[in-house]
């Protein structure tokens, strides 16, 4: 690991700073990607600027409508959020699966969906709630966020402040995990909404979290576990790697989606 000033500024606007000041600073959240990552001599940030300590940067507020989760919130506050449970209990749910208990008191919910693990879970509730995710310059819609193998739409100094989540009528998460790290070889977020509309975000099974749009249109005509399930889903684009091919990764997102759909609530 190479030499790196470290900041812990108290405002977004004093991080934001840093980093344009900075030859090449990284945002740390958690770290439980950064630090690895450096000490594999994979990133050598010359500033690293831990946002933990940034003032009111963590909490969850729920309304009629939306639950919104400040982007310092832990996965465990997630995971145990009496307000979450009631409004979205597979939100809560899913978090409550990541990694183990060290992982889930450290991690945090920014820092996860900036930086846009393939495999990682908050990404496939962010499209599969059709979230919209606030940084310190705008706010953007899941959909348009994840752009690519740890790639996503914030721009040079963007700091993800909060992530808005609809409240749905019903939702559930399934994911085939890695039995080592718990990232999910695939997971699936389903969820509809008063109107009937039915979103299914997916992740594990490709470079990107994706939103499964043929399982949709299934589950809008028949909302049935066998309906999702028998929706073949192509291989052609997905991951293939040491721990699954991709046309075993294809077949898991129509079973997760079925199983989703049988457990939604």
């Amino acid at each position: 690991m190479e030499n790196f000033n470290y900041h812990r500024p108290a405002t977004v606007l004093a991080a934001a700073a840093m980093l344009k000041k900075s030859k090449d600073g990284k945002y740390m959240g958690g770290g439980h990607t950064l630090l690895p990552t450096m000490k594999q001599g994979l990133a050598s940030p010359t500033d690293i600027i831990d946002l933990t300590a940034i003032k009111n940067f963590g909490g969850i507020k729920l309304s009629k409508t939306m639950v919104t989760i400040k982007a310092g919130t832990t996965h465990m506050e997630v995971a145990t959020s009496k307000e979450i449970k009631k409004a979205i209990p597979a939100l809560a749910e899913m978090a409550g699966k990541i990694g183990g208990v060290h992982v889930r008191h450290k991690g945090t919910i920014g820092g996860s969906i900036a930086n846009a693990d393939p495999a990682a879970d908050y990404p496939s509730a962010c499209l599969g709630l059709g979230a919209t995710i606030e940084t310190n310059k705008r706010k953007i819609e899941a959909d348009k966020f994840f752009t690519g193998m740890f790639e996503t739409a914030l721009k040079a100094g963007e700091i993800i402040t909060a992530v808005h989540f609809p409240i749905p009528k019903k939702s559930a998460h399934q994911k085939f995990p890695n039995p080592a790290s718990r990232y999910a070889l695939t997971g699936v977020f389903l969820s509809q909404d008063a109107k009937g509309k039915v979103r299914v975000g997916v992740t594990g099974a490709a470079a990107s979290a994706f939103r499964a749009t043929d399982i949709e249109a299934a589950l809008a005509k028949d909302f049935s576990a066998k309906s999702a399930s028998s929706v073949k889903i192509a291989a052609k684009g997905l991951m293939s790697d040491m721990h699954a091919t991709a046309a075993y990764r294809a077949h898991l997102v129509s079973v997760l989606a079925g199983r989703a759909v049988a457990a939604a609530k």
